[in-house]
């Protein structure tokens, strides 16, 4: 006889399960366990059936998943997850106005009989995959540097324009050193030409001698005329900028360090690495889409992966009315980001995915709705050459195969949009985005000028 478990994972406190038969009986239900081997021991023997005909079905909430599942892996039983939102919609069906720990187990046991389609056997370890946590770690580090740079933009401004003109906007380690060392200009003058160019040569390993610390010396001098002593204390603008600049430096460690343990974990998962076979997914890309799409042999479809990536559209249907909005935006956020700045890069070297691009720029699309819609086709490519373990084919519009040089110079050539068509596209995305911000509605201070008429209503009745 086939039974399913249904369970309401907790993280602070016990976890919930069910039990049902193939009919939907329920055998007992409000069964409390915790994340331990010896309370899982006795609920496999309260069980008692046979592990191959025993379904396990459980929400992916947080990470607290994925030691239960693969406990009853390990003992042959099929696990199922269901999306959140998806388990939520069946309770509201199945008891409109009560939610409890019980109820949500007992909807997750009867499962098989309210939505049979959603008995997808998960495969993989999820959280449990190092190359999934590398590559997330990387990306969520990547976006903290990011911030840094932006504060130490926003101090070097005080200090007036030159500093970009010498360090630039990505600042490399030998910038961060400077900026962690010699932050306060006074003190990068008292350093002198010849320590400074001791310094430079250093930590640049060559790059910068001493004509750079002539130019960085000169817009110290600069900086400390601007201010001439007052207005500013030019010591704690500097103490400012070794704080990020420290942090900026340790990220930038970490990062060097995670990219080395996800190139050789890639290489593991991926010996043949057919994802980077695409052109524009180099190895941080290569490794983040292989990391996060996990198992392409899990899904039904290649249709099914689109939908995981969140980058097919909404579809709202009925009768002869038929409406599609923005992506869902569904499935792992990190996935679609990095097929995005795939696809971005693939349609300058693909002639297929280039003539996709020009085709809905010129259609009147936004750069980032058309960059999605590349992004789709190169997954579906992608994912279908994972399924079969063949390297990515680059192909003209005709079908003939040729190399990444030659799309490119096809590109180049015959797959270009018009500078005005990109302007115009352009133009019609950024009043929506500005709407709220030169509305009235949006104006903090009343008294602030407009170009639109003001909308006052009296609360008190005028007298004539």
């Amino acid at each position: 006889m086939s039974v399913t478990l249904g369970i309401d994972l907790a993280c602070r406190t016990p976890h919930v399960a069910s039990l049902a038969d193939e009919t939907g009986r329920l055998i007992w239900s409000g069964r409390t366990f915790w994340t331990r081997a010896g309370d899982l021991r006795d609920l496999w023997e309260d069980l008692d059936c046979d592990p191959t005909e025993l379904t396990v079905v459980m929400e992916p909430t947080r990470n607290a998943w994925a030691p239960v599942a693969a406990w009853f892996k390990r003992r042959g039983a099929k696990v199922v997850l269901v999306p959140t939102t998806q388990s939520a919609d069946l309770r509201d069906y199945y008891s409109k106005h009560t939610k409890n720990d019980r109820l949500d187990s007992v909807v997750l046991a009867r499962l098989p009989l309210l939505h049979p389609e959603g008995l997808r056997t998960h495969v993989g370890d999820g959280p449990g995959d190092p190359l999934r946590r590398a590559t997330k770690q990387r990306s969520s580090i990547m976006k903290r540097r990011s911030a840094i740079f932006a504060r130490i933009d926003a101090l070097l401004e005080l200090l007036g324009p030159g500093w970009y003109e010498e360090l630039g906007t990505d600042y490399g380690t030998a910038s961060l050193h400077l900026l962690a060392r010699y932050g306060d200009p006074r003190a990068l003058v008292r350093l002198g030409r010849g320590r400074l160019g001791q310094f430079l040569i250093r930590h640049s390993h060559g790059q910068w001698r001493h004509d750079k610390a002539d130019h960085l010396l000169a817009i110290a001098r600069a900086s400390v005329e601007l201010w001439d002593g007052d207005g500013i204390d030019l010591a704690e603008l500097g103490l400012d900028l070794a704080i990020e600049a420290e942090q900026a430096l340790m990220l930038s460690g970490q990062v060097r360090a995670l990219d080395e343990r996800i190139a050789g974990l890639y290489a593991a998962l991926d010996p043949a690495q057919i994802a980077r076979t695409a052109p524009g997914v180099g190895p941080v890309l290569g490794a983040a889409i292989t990391a996060r799409l996990g198992d392409p042999h899990r899904f039904a479809s290649l249709a099914a992966i689109r939908s995981y990536s969140g980058l097919v559209p909404k579809v709202s249907q009925s009768g002869q009315a038929e409406h599609h909005g923005g992506i869902t935006k569904a499935g792992d956020p990190l996935l679609r980001q990095s097929l995005w700045m795939a696809a971005d890069m693939a349609r300058r070297a693909d002639p297929q995915l280039a003539a996709t691009y020009v085709r809905l720029m010129n259609a009147g699309r936004h750069h980032d709705t058309a960059i999605c819609h590349v992004a789709t086709t190169l997954l579906t490519r992608l994912a279908a050459c994972l399924r079969a373990g063949t390297d990515y084919v680059i192909r003209d519009v005709d079908g003939t195969p040729i190399t990444e040089a030659e799309g490119r110079a096809i590109v180049k050539i015959h797959h270009q949009v018009d500078p005005a068509i990109r302007k115009k596209n352009a133009r019609g995305r950024n009043p929506a985005r500005l709407k709220h911000r030169t509305s009235r509605v949006s104006q903090e201070s009343q008294s602030a000028p407009t170009t639109r008429p003001a909308k006052n209503h009296s609360r008190t009745p005028q007298v004539a």
